[in-house]
């Protein structure tokens, strides 16, 4: 009897087969007697058809590398810091702000792992008779810097919004960015005139839009309203000057 039940559960343990595609097997469970075997077809690497539909090249994109520009001058234009406390979203962003950085023209350099920021705290377990007691908090900071070179400040800008307007949660940013301007100095009349205009377009929202003239400010003094708020009867008269002789 118990030759017979061995018998048996020889014939129905599980067969695995071989596939054509390193790297996977198939286990398909059957008996020799019925000959009952499930045979499973490989997976093509190829379409086996010019019309079959295929993966977009933006979708086949997220599982490469992210592609780069390459600096010409070498020249830093901005040190962009990404801080997490978890690895996985602090990768996440740091992939997408490479991705983001090469399809803006601005060459790329990292990321660049930096030390990490351990902090701890001793507090009191708790009140009353544990207060004695003391226990730990530890909090480490992740950190990995994207260096821009070569950049434009306007790009540089541009990539620095798109970054905040997709901020990954748990991600926290810190740029510094260089602008080269030229080394002559400007007239100093020219430059005043300059940041006048700039200030008046600034300073016309800021108050009136037309100048008030001395008639509307005796009627608006002369109201009743703001006669009284003022605990006047009517607005004080202007003092006269006195006529010659």
């Amino acid at each position: 009897m118990r030759r017979h039940i061995s018998h048996e559960l020889a014939r129905l343990r599980p067969v695995l087969q071989r596939t054509s595609q390193a790297g996977l097997a198939y286990r398909s469970y059957g008996t020799d007697s019925l000959g009952e075997s499930r045979t499973i077809n490989s997976i093509p690497s190829q379409p086996e058809q010019d019309d079959e539909l295929r993966n977009p090249r933006s979708a086949q994109a997220v599982h490469l590398k992210p592609l780069r520009r390459t600096a010409e001058h070498g020249i830093p234009s901005c040190d962009l810091q990404l801080r997490s406390y978890s690895v996985q979203p602090l990768d996440v962003f740091s992939d997408f702000a490479l991705r983001a950085a090469y399809y803006l023209g601005l060459p790329a350099l990292g990321p660049v792992p930096l030390p990490r920021i351990t902090e701890r705290w001793t507090v009191p377990r708790d009140h009353f008779i544990f207060k004695k007691s003391q226990e730990n908090f530890e909090r480490k900071t992740l950190r990995r810097m994207i260096q821009i070179q070569d950049g434009n400040p306007e790009t540089v800008q541009l990539w620095l919004a798109y970054l905040r307007k997709h901020q990954y949660y748990g991600i926290g940013m810190k740029a510094n960015f260089w602008e080269f301007g030229p080394t002559e100095v400007e007239p100093t009349d020219q430059f005043l005139e300059a940041s006048t205009g700039e200030l008046s377009s600034t300073w016309e929202h800021l108050s009136q839009t037309r100048t008030v003239t001395e008639a509307e400010a005796d009627e608006v003094l002369s109201r009743g309203r703001l006669s009284n708020s003022l605990g006047l009867s009517r607005a004080m008269p202007r003092a006269s000057t006195p006529s010659g002789p």
